[in-house]
């Protein structure tokens, strides 16, 4: 019998240096090519393309493709050129990096360093100019002894990590469960006890008050009202939150018996997030026009304000439920802090308070930016609110504590800006946070690190790229909707993932950002709207009233402001997009790619829905040349008689209308994004039946199954695109039942995985696991959030003085600039 033999698996410096011995004409013939470039960041498409040439039809060197070279090379997301050197940053799996140096001169081979790397990254904006000071943000000493999966298949599943781990702590001696104990007799609501009172102050005498309840509610029916042998359970040393009835007490006190002799996750995780911990929940998205009506499509106004708006009512019903399950007579809040804005163009964004449809206790609470001189009354682009966040925390604190009578119990970020002004607001009260990104812009603009200085006049991206790394390590969790925007896939870099390592030239560099690999993080997916996005066969649901004014938008031959371009043939299908007008979400693409398929344009109609129809109406510096691209386009592709350009539509009720009316058509929706963190109108979409083709890059492409439930397409290729979809509408011409196979599948995908039912219900879970950790374990992390504390104060505020303050007219018509 032979014995197996365990080997270690070889670095990728190994395998370059393994390579370079057994082919090294062909590899210095490679990477020979790579460095005639000349100095520069080569992608993997640049670099899998050289090694193609390489092998040409030499089928002897296939085994150089197929073997550990190729995995290497396939492996690697960038590659530095500067002659005679190639760095290359190889990925093997999602969350671990490489860093490999080949001198093609001397043919040698070295492993670096983060550091190093990034050092080396430097000299394509700074030339050989080397600075020794540079600063460098690691944050990995501050958790090194932090506990964390090693799997790439763990990383976002943090909460079952931690209760796994809490579990084996909690069973490790007698002693263990006494932060359990103090945990539970902590436990108030402004003042009243909940859970346990002063009878109970050591493990045993919980014990025996468990096993002494349990008896007595034993003797009443299940359904028996906790009024009834409230008293008794008191006088044990039992208070109110356990349940409000004999079953739902008798489950909580069996639970906690359970964990009490052996933890188990399960138990523990389901204990934890039955304890009535969250009644009043603080909500934070400052930039766009936050609103529920006639605000969808305006500058920085899309999906995120559907997605809390939707959150909201989903959380609070859940909140409800639990608290009446929990026996508590406490009516929860849910505050939605965003940024009032005076001049509020026919919205309610000029409104103080604003009570959420659909809802009990939830309410929009707006605080302006304020100045010096006053409070700024125009919209601000994301990309310029900087100068303005810090001063409005400061009021938004104090307005929340004015609102709730104290402090929240949940503070929920979104997006940059509002991440760090929770963390701000969680670092001053000591509230739990949690922040939902929705979009790292890192990612969405390639080299956006290297080359800063490019894009900061527009965009100011130093800014905000500091306050993401800030933001992120300062929150107590971190939801996500897709595994991707955490760890990207095989080939593709994840949002988070990218702020591991990178450097701002000049500025800063983070050797240790973010580890994706951090208990923190929670994929938590949303739903749509199901009141509003059902399915087209649900006929009884269907608001017929609306087809009028549907077909009006669609075919109306009159070109107006709000739409122009006619369909001369109404039996065609349509396809169908809807997002803003930015560069990102490529809509000028679609219509590009609409524009030069022949095929596609003899079987179906386009229409988009997005943006202004006129630049002038346009204060977004993005949306107007975008705008400009949308009509060169038509001009020069002769488009009208085959599209519909509509501007932004706010109404949703309408909206959800018109998917199904598209469905009426047998249409599809395509979503061509660049990048797209997630894709609610993907899920819209596939909610009301439409089939749907959807970008590759990022969220999509894990709600979708490719070929199953719709279709992947790379917005990188939009000719494949392109005739994918003609593909699909040929197929439906022969195939009667394929576009209701498509369909149903879809509808399928959402009812299994995407609903507000489920997200609510994981999010008040975590919000009960993660309270519980910070409390056992003192995750505030003291060093790391002073260190936080140090960068925030040296470099972030310096960061935002270099950021533009508005410009404002006047009443006699002049600018005023707004000055701190």
């Amino acid at each position: 019998m032979v014995a197996a033999m365990l080997t270690r698996a070889l670095s990728s410096r190994e395998r370059v240096q393994d390579t370079l011995s057994e082919h090294r004409n062909e590899i210095v013939s490679l990477f020979s090519r790579y460095v005639a470039q000349g100095k520069k960041i080569l992608h993997p498409h640049h670099l899998l393309d050289g090694l193609a040439e390489i092998i040409g039809e030499n089928d002897e060197l296939h085994k150089l493709r197929d073997g550990p070279f190729g995995d290497v090379l396939r492996s690697t997301q960038e590659a530095i050129i500067l002659p005679p050197w190639v760095v290359l940053a190889v990925r093997p799996r999602p969350g671990v990096w490489d860093y490999v140096r080949v001198n093609v001169d001397e043919l040698a081979v070295e492993q670096l360093s983060v550091a190093e790397y990034l050092e080396f990254k430097e000299h394509l904006v700074n030339g050989s100019i080397k600075d020794n000071y540079v600063l460098e943000l690691d944050l990995e000493p501050f958790n090194a002894s932090f506990p964390r999966p090693t799997r790439p298949s763990s990383i976002g599943s943090g909460v079952q990590f931690l209760n796994r781990h809490l579990s084996s702590r909690l069973f490790h001696d007698k002693e263990s469960m006494q932060p359990l104990l103090d945990f539970l007799r902590a436990h108030n609501y402004r003042g009243q006890k909940l859970m346990l009172n002063e009878r109970i102050q050591s493990l045993p005498r919980l014990r025996s008050a468990l096993v002494k309840a349990e008896e007595h509610l034993n003797k009443f029916p299940l359904n028996t009202l906790y009024t009834k042998f409230e008293h008794k359970l008191q006088e044990m040393g039992l208070e109110k939150g356990w349940g409000d009835n004999a079953e739902h007490v008798l489950d909580m006190i069996h639970l906690l018996l359970e964990i009490l002799q052996a933890p188990d996750p399960s138990t523990l995780e389901t204990f934890l997030g039955r304890i009535p911990m969250v009644f009043n929940v603080v909500i934070l998205s400052p930039h766009g026009y936050f609103g529920q009506a006639n605000v969808l499509g305006m500058p920085d106004t899309g999906g995120q304000v559907v997605y809390i708006l939707d959150q909201v009512r989903a959380l609070e019903n859940e909140m409800l439920l639990r608290i009446k399950q929990q026996g508590l007579d406490i009516m929860p809040e849910i505050i939605v802090v965003t940024r009032l804005i005076p001049e509020a163009y026919g919205t309610t964004c000029n409104q103080r308070i604003e009570k959420i449809s659909g809802t009990q206790y939830s309410r929009i609470l707006r605080v302006p930016f304020r100045t010096e001189k006053g409070i700024l009354r125009n919209w601000v682009s994301r990309f310029d609110v900087w100068p303005y966040l810090e001063r409005f925390s400061e009021d938004v604190s104090n307005e929340i504590t004015a609102e709730l009578k104290g402090q929240a119990d949940l503070i929920i970020g979104n997006y940059s800006d509002g991440n760090l002004v929770a963390s701000l607001i969680a670092h001053k009260q000591g509230i739990t946070q949690c922040n939902i990104a929705h979009a790292l812009e890192k990612t969405k603009y390639p080299d956006s690190d290297l080359y800063w200085k490019n894009f900061e006049e527009k965009y100011h991206f130093s800014c905000q790229f500091t306050a993401d790394l800030i933001a992120m390590n300062h929150a107590d969790f971190i939801i996500t909707s897709t595994y991707q925007e955490i760890a990207g896939s095989k080939g593709t870099v994840g949002q988070y993932e990218s702020h591991t390592a990178f450097t701002l030239p000049g500025l800063y560099r983070v050797v240790h950002g973010i580890d994706v690999f951090d208990p923190k993080f929670n994929i938590v997916s949303p739903g749509a709207d199901m009141q509003i996005y059902f399915p087209y066969t649900e006929k009884q649901h269907r608001l017929t009233a609306l087809h009028r004014s549907i077909e009006e938008l669609l075919f109306s031959p009159e070109q107006t402001a709000e739409h122009i371009c006619v369909l001369n043939d109404r039996k065609k299908p349509i396809i169908f997009s809807m997002a803003r007008l930015d560069r990102v979400k490529n809509m000028t693409g679609l219509v590009e790619w609409f524009a030069k398929n022949k095929r596609l344009r003899e079987l179906v109609n386009l229409v988009v829905v997005a943006g202004d129809i006129d630049p002038s109406k346009s204060k977004d510096r993005e949306e107007v040349a975008e705008i400009e691209k949308m009509h060169a386009l038509i001009k020069e592709y002769n488009l009208n008689g085959q599209f519909r350009w509509i501007c932004a539509q706010k109404n949703r009720v309408r909206n959800g209308e018109l998917y199904r009316y598209l469905c009426d058509t047998r249409g599809a929706f395509v979503q061509p994004a660049l990048y797209e963190a997630f894709g609610l109108t993907v899920l819209e979409a596939m909610t009301c039946g439409l089939p749907t083709f959807a970008t590759c890059n990022g969220g999509p492409a894990e709600i979708i199954v490719d070929g199953v439930s719709g279709f992947h397409i790379d917005p990188y290729h939009g000719d494949h695109a392109s005739e994918c979809i003609a593909d699909f509408f040929e197929r439906c011409k022969t195939d009667t039942g394929y576009w209701d196979k498509i369909s149903n599948a879809g509808l399928q995908r959402i009812y299994e995985r995407y609903t507000w039912k489920i997200y609510s219900e994981r999010l008040m879970t975590l919000a009960g696991v993660y309270g519980f950790w910070k409390y056992v374990s003192k995750l505030e992390r003291r060093e790391t959030r002073r260190y936080l504390e140090m960068f925030y104060t040296s470099k972030y505020r310096d960061l935002v003085k270099t950021v533009p303050l508005a410009v404002e007219e006047i009443a006699d018509g002049t600018e005023e600039k707004s000055t701190e």
